[in-house]
């Protein structure tokens, strides 16, 4: 069926629409503070949508649909864990960020270790987070290109640019506010987007469910002790929770939404809540992969890959004005996770690099560079994301599988400066590294990614806390 004008119009009206929006934030950006921290001035709502926002990108809205019809539900397992980190961080890491005014996560680094670590830490972040935003931004062309029929670089570059605009200009104001209606856009354009499908499948959710039951697919728990299994109940809670607790508690994208909150308890508020709203919220994205199972009822393959099912659907099968609403809903969580790492690698780079070399640099320079980081960054996850294209397989896994090969180095750095007073620097900057290698290591074979974390948590703990000790015992000696 394709686009027609109406939808091509309500996609144009939103793209214009919200960045519009996110310009009316570029007169309150006087400081540092106001341009990366949002004064500390967000409620803990807005907050948790924006954190919601900020995890949910192209990849989850394409790529979970497609898992659940090439799979089952058992994903969701790994949200139970979600939940349990989120848990684990408001006891734990957020504290520890409220003691004294930080800008990022790893001027808590710093303020217990030293400055050598706080490089590590922040440069991993900025390589890793590049190099998974990139795959995100990927994403982004496999929905525009099959919408609009545009080449893939010219809708990477669509994106990029209007995103740019607003959070160049609005800073995290702008960024969380946005991701508000952004959130709300496409959690309900999904809700609409299933229950099209219900009406279209004949005999709607009976069939879907019988469909779905016969086929397997309505499994959630997976209880069988298989590690190489990703999706098991153990992989899923153990793995989701270590993952969470260092996506959510060390990554810079979140812990700067957590540090613009009023206040400790608000910013716990924002957390915990935001973890609810993504359980829903993956169960919902599930649900529609399960009916478009039973609506087309036919291999994955059949569409080249199993990402271009729910796009491919949009475009021929829905009602037109409703397929314009629902591409418009996927832009939505494109550009709120696209502004969200632009602005956390801008203020990782300025703060915990350049203003580390130059403090003395005063505030209206300070701002200066905010932004000229801001479009930097942009123009290198555009290229990223040109890298990206020729990248097979299930998009959600490929960006996951980056981001936890650094999250296990990093969050067991930051527990044993957390948990630990016998731990140094030194120490921890070896664990750190042997953490790195071990997960680039286990990349490379048939270890389920949700394992990953967990395991580059424990030899970075391990190894750090035993080289610190070692490095004090040699001290003591001499």
């Amino acid at each position: 069926m394709g686009l027609d004008k109406l939808d091509l119009a309500i996609i144009a009206l939103y793209l214009v629409g919200i960045t519009l929006f996110g310009l009316r934030f570029r007169k309150r950006q006087r400081t540092l503070r106001d341009y990366f921290l949002a004064d500390r001035n967000i409620p803990w709502w807005a907050i948790a949508l924006s954190i919601v926002a900020a995890e949910t990108s192209t990849l989850t809205i394409i790529s979970i649909p497609g898992l659940a019809y090439d799979t089952n539900l058992t994903f969701l397992q790994v949200v139970l864990g979600y939940l349990v980190g989120r848990i684990i961080i408001s006891l734990v890491l957020l504290p520890a960020y409220f003691r004294g005014e930080l800008y990022t996560a790893y001027a808590l680094i710093e303020r217990r270790f030293g400055h050598s670590l706080r490089s590590l830490t922040a440069g991993v972040f900025l390589v890793t987070r590049a190099a998974a935003e990139g795959v995100r931004v990927y994403a982004v062309s496999i929905v525009v290109a099959i919408a609009l029929g545009t080449g893939q670089i010219a809708s990477i570059a669509i994106i990029t640019i209007l995103t740019l605009i607003y959070t160049f200009e609005g800073g995290l104001a702008a960024v969380i506010w946005t991701d508000v209606v952004q959130t709300i856009i496409y959690v309900g354009g999904t809700l609409v987007g299933l229950f099209t499908i219900l009406h279209l499948v004949p005999g709607g959710w009976a069939t879907i469910h019988s469909t779905a039951e016969s086929a397997g697919k309505l499994r959630i728990f997976d209880f069988s002790p298989d590690f190489w299994k990703p999706y098991t109940f153990w992989a899923g809670v153990v793995g989701g929770t270590f993952l969470t607790t260092a996506s959510h508690g060390t990554d810079q994208l979140i812990v700067q939404r957590l540090l613009a909150a009023r206040s400790q308890r608000q910013s716990a508020a924002a957390l915990l809540t935001s973890g609810v709203a993504v359980l829903f919220q993956f169960a919902l994205f599930l649900m529609v992969g399960v009916a478009l199972f039973a609506y087309y009822h036919v291999p994955s393959a059949n569409f080249g890959a199993a990402d271009r099912i729910y796009p491919k659907f949009i475009v021929s099968q829905m009602p037109h004005g409703i397929s314009g609403l629902l591409i418009a809903a996927i832009l939505a969580a494109a550009m709120s996770n696209l502004s969200a790492a632009l602005n956390a690698l801008s203020s990782t780079s300025i703060i915990d690099f350049y203003l580390q070399r130059k403090p003395q640099t005063d505030e209206r320079r300070r701002l200066q560079l905010s932004r000229i980081a801001t479009f930097v960054w942009a123009l290198v996850l555009f290229s990223l994301a040109a890298l990206s294209l020729h990248k097979v397989g299930r998009v959600i896994e490929v960006g996951l599988q980056i981001a936890s090969v650094a999250y296990g180095g990093l969050l067991g750095v930051f527990l044993l400066g957390v948990l630990t007073r016998r731990a140094n620097e030194k120490g921890a900057i070896i664990g750190m590294v042997c953490g790195l290698v071990c997960e680039l290591y286990i990349w490379t074979t048939r270890v389920p990614w949700t394992w990953y974390v967990a395991i580059g948590t424990v030899v970075t703990f391990v190894v750090g806390y035993a080289m610190s000790l070692a490095f004090q015992q040699k001290e003591a000696k001499s």
